[in-house]
């Protein structure tokens, strides 16, 4: 069963933790974490959201106890039950939101609980058991596209409207991350000067252009090599990069291993085996 519940101490927490599972990573406390090398501050009881081989860091003021939740795509498809829980580009693979989500005491005791329930099943491995455990699974991710949808939307009712060059880079970014890799491309559209340009959007969104541009890039890689079957060298093509042997370098660079190995690893979706 390719789904494991795991317990630690930030403590003695892995000082670099990244696996080729999505992962549900659920604490209390107060400090920082860091996803692929973004810094956000927490306070209180938190859940966050992983994509397979992202990396987290985690610093807390206390010694915490952490509990996490691993589920291969070969398990539970998250593009597949798409249309239930909600959570792809919600919980997982969205660039410009924060990947934590600040819990109320009682759901983050009810979603321990469901943790607990979800390590029951796997002990006790009845014919049942896996569609139990999927049934959790659906469960923990609905609650927090839940509880993302109903703080993004307090956020946006209470804040100032977003600068509007931060939001016109988006718009630009979604169009253009294939063929525009250099923060000039963009500058020169929004008839900017690339240190205006970077501000603008590091106070809007906690990162630079040049990290949300790599980071949109990687993001349509991964969703390629497990979403489809074409080539590594397709993909490059499809993502603007001349030279596959390039693209792979950018990749690892990135991700920590070559696209070859994160196709091995996180594997091709039912999506996609559907769709041939």
């Amino acid at each position: 069963m390719q789904i494991e519940i795991e317990s630690y101490h930030t403590s003695n927490f892995p000082s670099e933790f990244k696996t080729e599972n999505y992962s549900v990573v659920l604490w209390q406390g107060n400090g920082v974490f860091s996803v692929d090398d973004i810094n956000y501050s927490y306070s209180g009881s938190h859940i966050l959201f992983l994509s397979p081989y992202q990396k987290l860091k985690l610093a807390s003021e206390s010694d915490e106890k952490i509990c996490m939740l691993f589920f291969h795509g070969d398990f539970y498809c998250i593009e597949y039950h798409k249309e239930e829980v909600a959570c792809n580009g919600l919980l997982f693979n969205n660039i410009y939101l924060n990947p934590g989500i600040a819990l109320s005491k009682e759901n983050y005791k009810y979603i321990l609980e469901v943790f607990s329930h979800i390590k029951k099943e796997k002990t006790e491995a009845h014919p049942f058991s896996e569609s139990i455990i999927k049934t959790y699974i659906q469960l923990i991710l609905a609650l927090g596209s839940k509880q993302k949808s109903s703080s993004e939307n307090s956020i946006a009712s209470t804040d100032k409207l977003p600068n509007k060059n931060a939001a016109e880079f988006q718009k630009l970014l979604e169009t253009y991350y294939k063929s525009g890799k250099d923060l000039s491309f963009y500058s020169d559209r929004l008839n900017m000067t690339s240190n205006a340009l970077s501000k603008a959007v590091k106070k809007e969104f906690g990162k630079t252009p040049t990290q949300l541009i790599n980071e949109r890039i990687i993001l349509e890689s991964k969703k390629l090599l497990h979403l489809t079957y074409r080539s590594i060298k397709e993909i490059a093509a499809e993502l603007g990069f001349t030279d596959e042997f390039y693209f792979s370098r950018y990749f690892k660079k990135s991700v920590g291993c070559s696209p070859k190995k994160y196709r091995e690893k996180v594997g091709i979706s039912i999506v996609a085996k559907m769709s041939m």
